[in-house]
């Protein structure tokens, strides 16, 4: 005989079910969905900031070392006496190996530039630090507009070097010399512009973020970009006073440059050691992401 309570008694067992195993209702199957449902979001903007982390500390460390590469007329016969030369003057077209520093100031400029726009793009704080983020937009842009004058001084070569060569000292005196020659003067003062701005802008924010990430090792080396940033000063500082002494003596003799080409060589230096760190920091970050 036949009872009415079958069915009911499925139903009811049916929603018990339900109700003990919820997790069957509406769960994705493993391997199955939407990119979305099977990673949260924030993971992916995580493995983002690492990717860009990662590239601008490649790209900065790699435009670092195209940038020293003037350090190579240590072994290079090129004439001119780093005590009182200007590194421009080692990729003046008259020079013997203009050419391959011209290349390598290029390559340094473009890498440079690549990085801090990379930076500008991904590396801003959050809106929550507003005035660190401003800070941020404005020391990467500093950065890219030092990369760019950097290789824009490239294609802008000295015709000749004037700390070496009275006749060439005459006619720059005399503005009897090629428009890039001239122009050299004002690509290479944006390039250093931009860098001073650069390094201090971007090292406050850095201590401004709370000296987080890097351990103890991370610590040592935001002490190590504010030091970097006085001998930065310093060495501009010295260089400008070197230059205007050269120009005021009217002379190749070494008297009165004040050590220029000691002087320019820190400054150089330095900015390229801070570019090192800054790349070391960048990528210290990435691990916490």
């Amino acid at each position: 005989m036949t009872t009415s309570d079958g069915p009911g008694r499925s139903g009811t067992a049916s929603v018990a079910s339900m109700r003990r195993f919820p997790s069957r209702v509406g769960t994705p199957v493993p391997g199955r969905g939407s990119a979305e449902q099977r990673e949260p979001p924030a993971a992916g903007a995580a493995r983002g900031d690492g990717r860009a982390r990662a590239a601008v500390a490649v790209l900065l460390t790699l435009g670092a070392l195209a940038y020293t590469t003037w350090t190579l007329e240590a072994f290079l016969p090129t004439g001119l006496s780093p005590l009182r030369t200007y590194v421009s003057e080692l990729a003046a077209e008259d020079q013997p190996y203009g050419t391959f520093f011209r290349t390598l100031d290029l390559a340094a400029g473009i890498l440079v530039c690549a990085g801090a726009v990379v930076g500008l793009g991904w590396l801003r704080p959050r809106a929550a630090a507003r005035g660190r983020a401003l800070l941020a937009v404005g020391g990467w842009v500093a950065v890219a507009v030092f990369g760019a004058a950097t290789a824009a001084d490239s294609r802008l070569p000295l015709s000749c070097a004037p700390t070496a060569d009275a006749a060439c000292a005459a006619r720059e005196r005399a503005g009897a010399v090629p428009f890039a020659h001239a122009a050299h003067a004002v690509s290479s003062s944006v390039a250093v512009a931009g860098a001073l701005v650069g390094m201090v802008l971007l090292t406050v924010v850095v201590h401004r973020s709370g000296a987080r990430g890097g351990g103890p090792a991370g610590a040592r080396f935001r002490g190590l970009l504010l030091t970097l940033v006085g001998v930065e000063l310093i060495a501009t500082v010295w260089t400008l006073a070197a230059v205007a002494a050269f120009d005021s003596g009217h002379g190749t003799s070494g008297h009165g440059t004040w050590g220029l080409g000691v002087a320019q060589r820190m400054q150089l230096l330095t900015i390229a050691v801070w570019l090192v760190v800054m790349a070391w920091l960048v990528w210290a970050g990435r691990r916490r992401t």
